[in-house]
């Protein structure tokens, strides 16, 4: 899960490009990058942190440009050096600069063929990097000094044909243009829209919809499962279908955390998608749990706050906000390391006590995922004086890794792996657990797009839409994001990376 963003505009983007990354700050929390092109100049700036923290004026005033795209990053696989940090630059052709959101399942072997093909010498161990040079390699394979989008979408076209997985993309061609694309099954969100000046329309491609809105943007579509669309310097833009076998598959889970509830992904608005989830937790409530005995719903804090409040609504139960949030802390999920997962949730959470005094709790979140933040908070909600803690879900039990661009730790660290929901709530200290089904799940998301007639749910059923993934494939991904292997790589801190003129 990251954020990217480009623009193209009449006037400088480098604050349309920064506090378009503070809206999708969420997305990603580790580094942040952007990089502008001022004629045939190009200016970087990127490092580990939050977006406040990577850029300060000097930096800002340095980076020059009508057009540039720009990153925030979370490490899939648990790295946190910056020499990750997006976006990545190739100078051949043309001097390409490429910011990522996904994960490509063939990566390994696209870094040998790029090798010992291309002749092309990998950096990092990014698979953004390894898609950059395939992209870069295609585009470079047109022999022409000069291109048009005729030729990008030709190159977009190959790279799907070479690239499996996960990926939304956005790269910017130095005195061209920006290319924005979709993998051919659409699982990670992008989204363009337009802005209107005296000098001329403006364009903006965007990982989701409120960071156009916050920019006053005017969202004009998602990008199609396989679609690129091309914005040129002088203002056009061109739209083109470059997959041959395109379907939508977009990742559920988008819906149920990792985006935005006032965002909307492939026509379907994410807080209505979430209010929905609510209700149909709570018609399962109803049938399977005629004699419940709760006092009050609760939701731990944000994402869960809308599906818990329709919920309550369905059962005639009051809600309350019970838990308070530091907001200076980073979202747990997408953190690092175990470690620092559990020592962060009593610094982001406290109890208002009254609210859980001598009541029967429904506690509702977003998901489950290794149980060891629900398994303190159920406790905190305890230690507030709760009779009885329930643990109610708006996701169904998640028992498969994800390898499509979202850190969902090695199988045996997931809670439900293995267990029924009665284990579940027995190890998380609950005194029940109630998961959403998953028909309900995509019936909610559905609802408003008809379209979608397929998600990627792998992480709840272990189908993977890609179909590339084998028993290899899972013990590498196993070795590289189980928590031991994370405390063993750390984080490195590297110096930023400089084009031009950047300090």
């Amino acid at each position: 899960m990251c954020g990217v963003i480009g623009i193209v505009a009449k006037n400088n983007v480098n604050q349309d490009l920064y506090d378009g990354l503070t809206v999708l700050q969420h997305r990603g929390q580790d580094a942040a990058g952007i990089v502008t092109c001022d004629g045939g100049k190009l200016y970087l700036r990127k490092d580990n942190g939050l977006v406040r923290d990577v850029f300060d004026t000097e930096h800002m005033l340095n980076l020059h440009g009508n057009m540039g795209v720009g990153h925030v990053r979370y490490p899939t696989a648990g790295c946190s050096s910056s020499a990750e940090a997006q976006p990545f630059y190739v100078n051949s052709p043309y001097g390409i600069s490429l910011a990522h959101n996904g994960n490509l399942t063939n990566a390994d072997k696209l870094k040998q063929e790029l090798y010992e093909e291309d002749l092309r010498h990998m950096n990092t161990d990014s698979d953004s990097e390894v898609l950059l040079n395939v992209f870069a390699h295609e585009l470079q394979s047109m022999g022409k000094l000069k291109i048009n989008h005729e030729d990008v979408f030709k190159a977009v076209a190959v790279t799907h044909k070479r690239c499996r997985g996960a990926y939304a993309v956005v790269a910017m061609i130095t005195g061209y243009g920006i290319v924005a694309f979709r993998d051919p099954y659409g699982i990670r969100p992008i989204v363009y829209g337009k802005r209107e000046t005296e000098q001329g329309p403006e364009y903006m491609v965007a990982s989701e919809s409120v960071a156009l809105d916050a920019q006053g943007f005017e969202l004009i579509a998602d990008l199609k499962p396989g679609e690129a669309v091309f914005i040129g310097l002088n203002g056009s833009l061109e739209l083109r279908q470059c997959a041959e076998n395109p379907k939508y598959a977009t990742c559920v889970f988008e819906y149920v955390y990792l985006a935005r509830p006032d965002s909307t992904i492939d026509d379907v608005q994410v807080y209505k998608a979430r209010l929905r989830m609510g209700e149909a937790l709570a018609q399962k409530i109803k049938r399977e749990w005629a004699d419940q005995d709760i006092d009050v719903v609760i939701p731990i804090p944000d994402t869960s706050r809308t599906s818990a409040l329709q919920l309550a609504n369905e059962l005639d139960v009051l809600y309350r906000e019970g838990f308070i949030k530091n907001r200076y802390i980073g979202r747990t999920f997408i953190m690092p390391g175990q470690t620092q997962r559990k020592k962060s949730v009593r610094q982001k959470l406290n109890a208002i006590d009254l609210e859980f005094r001598g009541k029967n709790v429904l506690l509702v979140d977003d998901s489950i995922v290794r149980g060891t933040t629900s398994q303190q908070i159920i406790q905190m909600a305890r230690d507030a004086g709760a009779e009885k803690v329930y643990f109610a879900s708006a996701a169904p039990a998640i028992r498969h890794a994800n390898v499509y661009g979202i850190d969902m730790p090695a199988k045996d660290e997931l809670i439900a792996y293995g267990r029924t929901d009665d284990e579940v709530a027995e190890v998380i200290g609950a005194d029940k657990v109630i998961y959403q089904d998953l028909d309900d799940l995509l019936k909610s998301v559905r609802k408003r797009n008809p379209e979608l007639e397929d998600f990627d749910t792998s992480v709840f059923d272990g189908r993977y839409v890609t179909g590339d993934v084998d028993d290899a494939y899972f013990a590498n991904v196993e070795q590289l994001r189980n928590d031991s292997a994370k405390a063993k790589r750390g984080g490195n801190k590297a110096d930023i990376i400089d084009l031009h003129n950047s300090p």
